[in-house]
């Protein structure tokens, strides 16, 4: 299985951009489609974003249009970008893996990474 570590969560303001990195390791990284969730305090842990091992992406409605989701092949490395923040994006954000998109999609991948804190303040 790969292996996966989130980062560059943080404190921003409504309104503010971040950007998450997941840094794979392991199995070949270009075989795998990724995924990144969010879990917020209280709530299931809610499907955020999804790249294919082929690059076509797939968005969850309350972020399509804030969010991008890509993926650098060369370094192992996928990013989601988050622009016009909102305090309701606010969660702890995991990134996933797994040879099936339909597992990512059903939020039942084979590998999660430990998961990086996103706080916006209103």
């Amino acid at each position: 299985q790969v292996q996966l570590v989130a980062s560059w969560g943080g404190l921003v303001q409504a309104g503010g951009s971040l950007r998450l990195s997941c840094a794979a390791s392991g199995r070949t990284f270009s075989n795998y489609h990724m995924g990144w969730f969010r879990q917020a305090p209280g709530k299931e842990r809610e499907f955020v974003a999804l790249i294919s091992m082929d690059g076509n992406t797939l968005y969850a409605d309350s972020v399509k249009g804030r969010v991008t989701i890509s993926r650098d092949n060369a370094q192992s490395m996928v990013y989601l970008q988050m622009n016009l923040l909102k305090p309701e994006d606010t969660a702890v954000y995991y990134c996933a893996a797994d040879l099936s998109w339909l597992k990512i999609i059903a939020a039942r991948p084979g590998t999660w990474g430990q998961g990086t804190q996103v706080t916006v303040s209103s």
